[in-house]
């Protein structure tokens, strides 16, 4: 497994995942903060404020400080991230975080089309084995992009996670680079 790490540009048609660059402060800060997007990141959408500049200049250095964080482009325009976190080197696995952040671009298969780039990336050249999500159980959308992409369902961590007053299930999926490439599908 490789442990020094380049953040390259994964393509996939209009879907490109890169580098952040300066300027994504601003169009970070153009797509605002909708209720609808936060509440399936687990915000109570009665809680979530308009975007300030010095948060988005915030979101963007946590995007630079990532080694394995990409911004995702939609036809030229940023519309979300995507990064691998947790990796633990000794058993080729990291945990997968992506969110798209305006709500026009949900149910077009972008996120399923970044998903796939990044397990490719993830399998290919950063030799891991292994890739597994988090995700609260009524992100319907999120669940079927995993899906698409060969995520298996793996468990259910029951109400792990509270949104305003109620408490909600967490699914836990998981990738092998062997479900990926179609060898190791059930």
């Amino acid at each position: 497994m490789q442990t020094t790490f380049s953040r390259p540009t994964l393509t996939d048609g209009p879907v490109r995942l890169r580098a952040p660059r300066a300027e994504d402060a601003a169009a970070r800060f153009k797509l605002g903060n909708t209720p609808e997007i936060h509440h399936m990141f687990g915000a109570d959408p009665a809680t979530v404020q308009p975007i300030t500049k010095a948060h988005a200049t915030s979101w963007l250095h946590a995007q630079e400080v990532e080694p394995l964080a990409w911004v995702i482009e939609y036809r030229k325009r940023l519309i979300g991230a995507l990064r691998l976190h947790s990796l633990v080197p000794h058993d080729s696995r990291a945990s997968l975080a992506i969110g798209i952040l305006n709500p026009k671009m949900l149910g077009k298969g972008i996120g399923t089309r970044a998903i796939r780039l990044i397990a490719d990336h993830a399998f290919g050249p950063l030799g891991l084995h292994r890739l597994t999500v988090r995700v609260l159980d009524y992100n319907k959308r999120a669940i079927a992009a995993y899906k698409k992409v060969g995520f298996k369902l793996e468990g259910i961590e029951r109400e792990a996670a509270r949104v305003g007053e109620r408490w909600h299930d967490d699914v836990i999926m998981g990738l092998l680079a062997s479900d990926l490439k179609g060898d190791g599908a059930s």
